[in-house]
């Protein structure tokens, strides 16, 4: 058995301050609840075997989103699923509560690349740069995703004004 690298305390504390977070991540690519939850269990299982130091709450933050995207990833590539789209995605999939005002289920309705990319951005506040390193692909690419994911939204905002 690997042994820990951090104490009860500081696991509950960061578990406390990101599981949310890290839930709607895992929702994003799972699409259900029990496998969501199942890749929150692994991240902070990675966690808690991890080395890292973390410089602050938002490098901690960055490091957990990057661990959840990769195992959600891995876990698709290991069993052969497909993420599917999240038009259904229940309204309670995150404990915390949010306001549905339609434009949140519209970017859950994205495809994958764009929708992790806005909702990084718009829902969790991370610059360019930060959904760059977390995503691991080139800063150019996120704004590209970013930029088309906009027109997308817009494309169908409009369709339901006229």
């Amino acid at each position: 058995m690997s042994s820990l690298f951090r104490t009860n305390e500081e696991l509950l504390h960061i578990y406390n301050r990101h599981v949310q977070t890290v839930y709607r991540v895992c929702y994003l690519y799972m699409n259900n609840k029990a496998d969501a939850e199942d890749m929150v269990q692994n991240t902070f299982l990675r966690l808690m075997r991890d080395k890292t130091v973390f410089e602050n709450a938002e490098h901690e933050k960055a490091w957990l989103i990057r661990t959840a995207i990769n195992l959600c990833k891995d876990h698709f590539r290991h069993w052969g699923s497909r993420t599917i789209g999240l038009e259904n995605a229940p309204k309670e999939a995150a404990e915390e509560n949010y306001e549905y005002d339609g434009i949140l289920e519209k970017v859950l309705a994205l495809p994958p690349k764009y929708k992790t990319a806005i909702y990084l951005y718009y829902y969790e506040g991370y610059s360019t740069p930060e959904i760059a390193e977390m995503m691991r692909k080139p800063q150019s690419t996120i704004r590209s995703w970013l930029h088309t994911g906009r027109k997308l939204l817009k494309l169908e905002m409009e369709g339901e004004v006229l």
